[in-house]
């Protein structure tokens, strides 16, 4: 058996996240205040959804900062994997803060849609402005992390989420206001709250549904394992292989274990270097534990690889 693995999660850029993170926090939380005593002022349902929003941006945001600070600690006898999976965790609790907030914004919108009360547009649209520019700079800080689709980091993906969820709410509180202002219809508040709840609640499915994805050590989505399975099984000297099992540590971070029987009396250092160097140059999987086994005698016959069922 042998064992092949970098000591960190390839592709991630923990210190460059940090420091994003670090200015996205301290914008997120002057114009938070800014936009919750302008909603009290101004009575905009709007305003306080996104003030709301922004509370749990920064709560969240300082969550994303310690899990990127606890995934660097190195491993101990306890935690073998270090604590590099409290990334995803923190991902999990960020989507599901976001569904919180999303019930909160429905809530107050049914109850004022009997007493919508007065709404003062010309402040409530000034100051949804400022959040919509705060928000538009935040975003473009965590911009070029969150488009590194094959090796970004999904905590930093959830931060991303919450700013884009603060940028369309502020949009959203900016539209009310204009119509407020010229049509005087105080409804449009309420429904601009219910149109970002609904796109806050989609937003959030996905960083909900991949972190429990890889808390329940699933094979990384963007991997083909039937691919896998078949370009293994054309490597020079290999009659099978079975027990695969590959999964995702963290962000960026994956991690391949399997038996593989060889197809005729040769060197394994050989045969385990070959399957390396595929697993590192076709999929970028460069963590693996592989067990390499003598050919199968006659008579006892083994299964190779068990099927794999897709889901898409």
């Amino acid at each position: 058996m042998a064992h092949a693995h970098p000591h960190t999660s390839s592709g991630v850029d923990r210190a460059t996240d940090r420091r994003r993170l670090g200015i996205v926090v301290v914008l997120t939380a002057v114009y938070m205040v800014a936009e919750a005593l302008g909603g009290l002022w101004t009575g905009s349902l709007a305003l306080l959804a996104d003030a709301g929003h922004m509370l749990t941006d920064v709560a969240s945001l300082l969550l994303a900062l310690g899990a990127l600070w606890m995934a660097e600690r190195p491993p101990t006898t306890r935690h073998t994997w270090a604590f590099a999976r409290v990334e995803i965790l923190a991902a999990l609790v960020n989507g599901l803060f976001l569904w919180v907030i999303v019930g909160w914004i429905v809530w107050e919108a049914i109850e004022r849609f009997g007493q919508p009360g007065s709404v003062m547009a010309g402040p409530m649209t000034a100051i949804a402005a400022g959040g919509l520019a705060i928000n538009g700079v935040a975003l473009l800080v965590l911009r070029s992390r969150h488009g590194e689709e094959a090796a970004r980091s999904l905590n930093v993906h959830g931060a991303w989420l919450h700013v884009a969820g603060d940028l369309l709410g502020s949009l959203g509180a900016l539209a009310a206001g204009a119509v407020i202002w010229v049509t005087g219809w105080v409804f449009a508040d309420l429904f601009a709250s219910l149109a970002i709840g609904v796109l806050i609640l989609f937003s959030s499915w996905r960083l909900v549904r991949e972190a429990v994805h890889v808390l329940l050590e699933g094979a990384p989505r963007e991997l083909d394992v039937e691919d896998l399975i078949a370009e293994l099984s054309a490597v020079e000297g290999v009659e099978g292989v079975h027990d695969l099992h590959v999964w995702t540590i963290t962000s960026g971070f994956t991690a391949l274990a399997m038996h593989v029987t060889c197809a005729h009396a040769e060197s394994r250092e050989m045969l385990l270097a070959r399957v390396n160097r595929l697993l590192r140059e076709r999929f970028d999987i460069h963590h693996t534990t592989i067990q390499i086994e003598p050919r199968t005698p006659p008579g006892h016959d083994q299964p190779m690889t068990r099927p794999v069922q897709r889901i898409e």
